[in-house]
């Protein structure tokens, strides 16, 4: 397993899609991901730090395992088939939850825990950065500063 680090969330031109982007920390690939906008949206608040006057449902998530006395000790990305991501929640308690990424990789911000990725995975849906590339993650660590996740929402 490769620990990743979340780069942020972005919408994928022309289609509009919006998609949340992975680094390896110790490498050069990275992994996209393309997810709902409402996930979108749960990932940019949680990586932005927003505070909701309710607690949004990843915010809920934390504090049920919280109360249920377990700890959510990393999100695993653990398979890619046909374009579908599949992940892991991993517990201190020894349970093993299946999970989107897109939930999963919301609930590792609000936690704090480490998002790590099957070497197979990355393999086959990662990429390596070439320098053309690297001005292209300069833009869009650019645009990261200075989107809202009410931007992810559908008109």
């Amino acid at each position: 397993m490769r620990e990743l680090e979340i780069v942020g969330v972005r919408v994928e031109m022309p289609t509009n899609q919006p998609l949340v982007l992975l680094r390896e920390l110790e490498g050069t690939r990275y992994l996209p991901i393309w997810v709902g906008a409402i996930e979108a949206s749960a990932i940019a608040f949680a990586q932005q730090g927003t505070i909701a006057p309710r607690p949004p449902t990843h915010a809920l998530m934390a504090s049920l395992i919280e109360a249920l006395g377990d700890e959510l000790t990393e999100v695993r990305i653990v398979d890619v088939r046909d374009g579908v991501f599949f992940a892991e929640l991993a517990f201190a308690g020894g349970a093993v939850v299946d999970a989107r990424p897109s939930d999963s990789i919301a609930l590792a911000l609000r936690t704090g825990v480490r998002v790590v990725c099957a070497e197979d995975v990355l393999d086959v849906a990662g990429f390596a950065q070439t320098p053309d590339e690297d001005e292209e993650v300069a833009k869009f660590r650019e645009f990261l500063d200075h989107v809202d996740p009410e931007d992810f929402e559908k008109p």
